[in-house]
Formats: C-alpha cells, structure tokens, sequence
C-alpha cells in the first residue's frame, strides 16, 4: 500500500472511484483510494443509476453532462463496460406554471449544446405509449439521458484510474484522522498513510468521520424506496426502452428495467435512519420495505400510468439516502483545514457524481474551481445549524420531490 500520497480519496463509492480518475486524468497519479469493504459497498449498490442533464440550477446541469461524459470516458479507457442505455427522458408538465418553467429553460440548454425539446401531450404519448397524458401540459424532453450500471460504472472509472498509476486499497476501513507537519495521517489496519490532501467521499459517514476535527456537517441519511416490477407485456412487445419519466404530482421517478419497470418514491413524510450514529456493524444491508408509506404516490402512478398496477413486484430495496438542508452536495476545501477537502452529501451521485469529480478535481490541481459553484460549496453551512432545523431542512426538501422552484 502507497504510504505517501499526494491525496487519500477516502470512500469508494462512485464518487470517490470518480475522484480517483479525474485527480489522475490531471496528473495527480500518486493518489490512493482507501475503501472500508468493496467498491459500492455503501449506497452506490442499490442506486437505480439514472442520468440526466436536467434541473433548475444551469450549474448543476454542467455536472450532470460531466458525469455521462466521464462513466463513457472510463469505460472506453478501462475496457469495464458501465452499460449506458441512453433512452431520454420526459420530466411531466403537471400544471401550466410547470411547463412555462420548462420553455423558460431552453436558452440555457441551447447555450450549453445540450438537446432539449419541450413536447406537447401527443408527443409524450408518442413517445411513451405507457403513459396516460390527461391532465398533463406537455413535457421536458432530455434525449441524452438514460442510465448505467452503478457497479459497473464505479468499477471502470477505479480500472482507468489504476491504469494511470493511481492505487484503490480495499477492506481498509479509516480510523483516526489527524494533521502533523503539514499532512494528514490516515490511520488504517494496512498501517499509516501520509496524505497531502484527503478527499471525503463517504456520504453519510462523512459527519461522523469528521467530528473528531470539531467539524460539524450537516449530512443525514432517508430512507428510500425503489422497486422494479415484473415484466410488462406492453413494454415486451416493443423494440425499444422508452423513456424515463418524472412528474411532481407522483413524486417519483421511473424508467424501464429489463421488461419491467424500476420506481422510486420520494414520500411526503421522508423516515430518517442513523441519527443517533451508523450502527458499526451496518453493511451493505437494507431495510425492511414499507410499502404502506409510499401508496398513496403508488396509486398516483398508477393513474399516471396504468400497467404499473397490472404486473407484480419481483424487488423491492429501501435503502439510506444521503442528504443536506438544501439537497445539493457538499464540495470544495474546508476552511481552517489545509489540504482537507469535501466530495459528500450526494442523494443523486450517479448523476451528479462525474461530474462533480471532476470539477472538485480541477480546483484541486489547478487552484480554481473551473466555473463558479457556490450552491454547492463545502463551507455554505457553517457550523451553527442545529439538529433540528438540519432535520427539518431535510424534511422539506425531500418532500418536495420534483416540484421546481420559480426562479433560479
């Protein structure tokens, strides 16, 4: 094991994987990745995988293009295949208001080079023949998005990685963690590393690794409900995978999965996990389902599309998401702590991952963030916020699901 490095990424799900390839890709080979169990161990399993390149904020829409761009990057360099099905997607118009956001949106999809259509309700049906569209305006339409595989996607961007002299340590979980003479110390079972930077890309770990540095992020797990349904005879009986969809009136996100579909809910009442510590001996384990507390958008969805109710459910995972008051990431430098940097609080890091690798990266070894990303920036908390109006700030903005602010 490198036991002088010039950063420790610590965490290896896929955003550490991908901060592991984008520091090599700009140089910074001598780096390490210290994984407590396996790749994907943590959340990044049981994520549904989902790309995108839309949302409200025209910074955040950068990372998500990043991100597809780097999974498809690594799996032409490693040879791992990430298994991209780019199917487009459709983000559902459920009032008017909705759809004048949507049109509102194109200048800076256009600015960006990015495809983006907004579709009238016969085209939806066109493109998805699934959906009922009474009641729906029309729709985003995203053509570039689709899905990976998580595990294959985190496998290739660590493959590439190591293949440009970098190193991926795995079953070596972190211990203490401290500063002297001008690096971090990095105690693991394997022995000591000495790191000039530390990148933390542990998710929901993250608060507790840090608090012995008197750190005090604002990081929380949910709980999260996805499950992919048995074949659908519409959906057998076509020559393509139609298109993802999302739609605040569900507040839910769905795409096809094999001949199925695969569902995931964001609940009006999210139930949080861990909030008196992560259990030591906590895996790569799931919860029990609830389906009890998703049915009332369950029904919704089946309104919105009908052959969901009509097959059953073969898997059902409700697994911990990881959040932060505002729902965005935390990324950049810590102040007061030279070299300590943070890559956490994602609740979408297939989607965002990447891409936000990849900037964090450029900022590392160029000085500078390469576009300004304040939203996102690692210190936008301070250390003031309590418990509760952390929890609380939690609560409302993943219950929010899909609903789109007025402005940006």
């Amino acid at each position: 094991m490198k036991s002088d490095v010039q950063v420790a990424v610590l965490g290896g799900g896929i955003v550490g994987a991908a901060m592991l390839y984008w520091l090599a890709k700009m140089g910074w080979t001598n780096s390490v990745l210290l994984e407590r169990r396996e790749l994907t161990s943590g959340s990044t399993w049981h994520s549904a995988g989902n790309t995108t390149h839309f949302g409200p904020y025209p910074a955040m829409t950068r990372l998500f293009a990043g991100s597809i761009r780097s999974y498809l990057k690594a799996e032409q360099e490693s040879g791992q295949s990430v298994s991209f099905h780019q199917t487009g997607s459709l983000r559902l118009a459920s009032t008017e208001r909705e759809l004048h956001l949507f049109r509102t949106y194109k200048a800076r999809y256009a600015e960006l080079g990015i495809p983006y259509h907004v579709l009238s309700p016969q085209e939806i049906a066109d493109l998805h023949p699934l959906l009922v569209t009474d009641g729906i305006f029309g729709a985003a339409h995203t053509p570039g998005d689709g899905h990976v595989d998580p595990v294959g996607a985190t496998n290739a961007l660590a493959q590439a990685a190591r293949k440009l002299g970098t190193s991926v340590e795995r079953h070596c979980p972190v211990g203490a963690l401290h500063r002297e003479d001008g690096h971090w110390v990095i105690e693991t079972p394997k022995g000591l590393v000495r790191a000039q930077n530390v990148v933390v890309a542990t998710s929901f770990w993250a608060r507790e690794m840090l608090k012995p540095l008197g750190l005090n992020l604002p990081l929380y797990a949910t709980q999260h409900q996805e499950m992919i349904t048995d074949s659908i005879p519409a959906l057998e009986a076509m020559d393509r995978e139609v298109p993802a969809w999302r739609c605040s009136y569900v507040s839910c996100s769905v795409r096809q999965e094999a001949k199925g579909v695969l569902a995931g809910v964001y609940e009006s009442e999210p139930k949080f996990w861990a909030l008196d510590g992560i259990p030591d001996d906590f895996k790569e384990d799931l919860f029990p389902p609830e389906i009890d507390r998703i049915m009332p958008h369950l029904e919704r969805l089946i309104e919105r599309m009908p052959s969901f109710g009509e097959v059953g459910i073969k898997v059902t995972n409700n697994g911990p998401m990881c959040w932060t008051p505002d729902g965005l990431p935390m990324l950049g430098p810590m102040p007061g702590h030279d070299g300590l940097w943070l890559a956490t609080g994602f609740n979408v890091g297939i989607g965002t991952g990447g891409g936000s690798a990849e900037f964090l990266a450029h900022w590392m070894t160029k000085g500078k963030p390469p576009f300004d990303l304040g939203i996102v920036h690692a210190d936008r908390f301070g250390s003031d916020m309590t418990t509760e109006a952390v929890l609380e700030s939690i609560r409302k903005v993943y219950a929010l699901g899909y609903e789109l602010p007025d402005s940006i």
